[in-house]
């Protein structure tokens, strides 16, 4: 692929961002298909359910919110960092979070835009990259979902995210593990068996394990408190929350006191 940009799809990457290129590229041109279930992007509609429980419930016991509450995440700000054309900030507004969707690929923001009015609802999208966003601003809540490994530099990267936190806030990332195992199911079965995703969506050697990650958060003063594995189960056709962490993983960080 490439690596050149498409100037009219993407943002122009600043010197010194961890944002790939490369990566902004494969994802622009699948923006006009984000919201089509059954398109390219359907296993991130079939896993968005799991996830936005995940983070719902995580922020819920957090800020001591009543999950069961339709305005749950009421008051909470929350940033959603390559949200692409917004799968997850649309459910999180409707919680009542005040949402602010980054991602440095100008198609996929337009669709998030088109799709967000369409819905009538008011989130704030912004298309940037996490380096440029307002050094003074905070965040109840910073996501990360399925983004640090399309990044350059995951430490330099993870570094950002904590700057933004709140002094009680949280970060919630989902990632993809390292190992034979995430091979062979990640990119061997998704892209290339199951076609579950485009050929060439991930690059095993930028999965991050568990370890490595702990590792990046603890260096900017950022614990564990939660952390589970993500399954696909063939046979009922849907993703559970698993003690299996060999492929995808989501981890919930808060700041050391």
């Amino acid at each position: 692929m490439s690596m050149q940009q498409d100037r009219s799809a993407t943002a122009t990457v600043p010197l010194g961002s961890t944002v790939d290129a490369a990566e902004i590229a494969k994802f622009s041109k699948l923006s006009a298909e984000w919201w089509d279930p059954k398109g390219k992007m359907a296993p991130l509609h079939r896993i968005n359910p799991l996830r936005l429980g995940y983070i719902r419930d995580a922020a819920c016991r957090k800020f001591e919110r009543n999950v069961r509450s339709l305005n749950c995440l009421g008051g909470l700000r929350v940033l959603d960092i390559g949200c692409g054309a917004g799968l997850l900030c649309e459910p999180l507004s409707r919680l009542g979070a005040q949402v602010i969707g980054v991602d440095p690929s100008a198609s996929n923001i337009a669709a998030a835009k088109l799709h967000a009015d369409k819905s009538h609802l008011s989130i704030d999208y912004r298309c940037t990259t996490v380096e440029e966003i307002d050094p003074r601003e905070r965040f109840d809540i910073v996501l990360a979902m399925e983004v640090i490994e399309h990044v350059v530099d995951v430490g330099v990267f993870l570094k950002r995210c904590a700057s933004m936190l709140k002094p009680n806030g949280l970060m919630v990332v989902s990632t993809l593990n390292r190992n034979w195992k995430s091979f062979a199911l990640a990119i061997v079965g998704a892209e290339y068996v199951l076609r579950w995703l485009p050929p060439g969506t991930h690059e095993w050697n930028k999965f991050v394990t568990p370890d490595e990650l702990t590792k990046h958060l603890l260096d900017n003063r950022l614990v564990i408190t939660e952390q589970t594995g993500v399954v696909y189960s063939p046979f009922a056709d849907k993703w559970t929350l698993s003690s299996d962490m060999d492929v995808n993983y989501m981890v919930v960080a808060e700041a050391m006191v």
